[in-house]
């Protein structure tokens, strides 16, 4: 009932407010990280944290929130010598979320989204991920859905695919995401180089391959996510040529090495704002923050919302 409620509103061209991030503002509110799996054990350490990010998100008027499952695919928390705990921790993320908005949401409809990323093992204390510990496609597949299914099973609303950056990887994620039945969201990553829009990936894939391969799958809502927001506005018009769906935008600011974000040049709250209503005019209309950007950001997201 929810989903089919945010998707009338965004037929009707509403805007809505997504949350801001969940990993960072746990690390920001002291919760503990880990390396090879930065913020997934901090719904077993610290889940009373985690409640108040939710709720908090929430009371700041997010239509949607995203569970802290980003970094619960199983090959994650391997490397963190947690894989006996992928079950259980992704159940227990999604019940605080739900218990987050039984508490928070009041009348409004809230939708859940279970976050699933194609993030594989990093190189410690770096930005960069450790091709020599990547699992087989024939892994990722299975951990992917595993990860998904056990969403569905949680009740989340849908599938949110994070930092969807890896061709090869988008296409295993889309398919397992797909193979639940419920609603498909994909976040595409991008950073510039040379004056180009190119994948987060460090392979410097073209966007454009990047943009193929999410709309082959089914996606309801495409946009992006964990992308640095000076090259967000410039990628959503782009997304715009070959995409009419329902847009979103989810920039980050600053950067990360496990197991730490690094909260380097974060872009003031009112600047953000005046940032998400240009971008308006792309189409978009689902807007949040990721990774640096936090509750005071969504905060001042919401007032130029309103004010829009």
């Amino acid at each position: 009932m929810i989903m089919d409620s945010i998707t009338r509103r965004l037929a009707a061209g509403e805007v809505l407010l997504l949350d801001g991030g969940t990993g960072t503002e746990l690390e920001k509110r002291g919760a503990a990280m880990v390396d090879g799996a930065w913020c997934a054990m901090a719904t077993r350490t610290n889940p009373e944290i985690l409640l108040g990010v939710h709720e908090d998100y929430i009371r700041a008027g997010a239509d949607v929130i995203i569970t802290n499952t980003y970094a619960n695919a199983r090959h994650m928390l391997e490397a963190a010598g947690h894989a006996d705990k992928t079950e259980a921790l992704t159940r227990e993320a999604a019940e605080i979320a739900h218990r987050a908005r039984d508490r928070a949401a009041g009348a409004r409809d809230v939708a859940i989204g279970g976050s699933l990323s194609h993030m594989m093992p990093m190189l410690p204390g770096d930005e960069r991920n450790d091709p020599d510990k990547y699992p087989s496609d024939e892994q990722v597949l299975a951990n992917f859905r595993e990860l998904a299914g056990l969403h569905k099973e949680s009740g989340v609303d849908f599938i949110m695919l994070e930092m969807m950056s890896r061709p090869r990887h988008i296409r295993l994620a889309l398919q397992a995401a797909q193979e639940t039945g419920l609603p498909v969201w994909c976040g595409l990553s991008v950073r510039s180089e040379d004056d180009r829009i190119v994948s987060f990936a460090r392979e410097s894939i073209p966007f454009a391959e990047v943009i193929a391969t999410a709309l082959s799958g089914t996606a309801q809502v495409v946009g992006l996510m964990h992308s640095n927001v000076n090259v967000t506005g410039p990628a959503l018009v782009r997304l715009r040529q070959d995409w009419s769906g329902p847009m979103l935008a989810y920039p980050d600011s600053g950067h990360f090495e496990m197991p730490y974000w690094r909260f380097n040049d974060i872009i003031a709250p009112p600047d953000l704002a005046r940032e998400a209503r240009a971008w308006l005019d792309t189409g978009v209309q689902l807007i949040g923050g990721c990774c640096g950007l936090g509750l005071e950001h969504i905060k001042a997201l919401a007032a130029e919302l309103r004010a829009a």
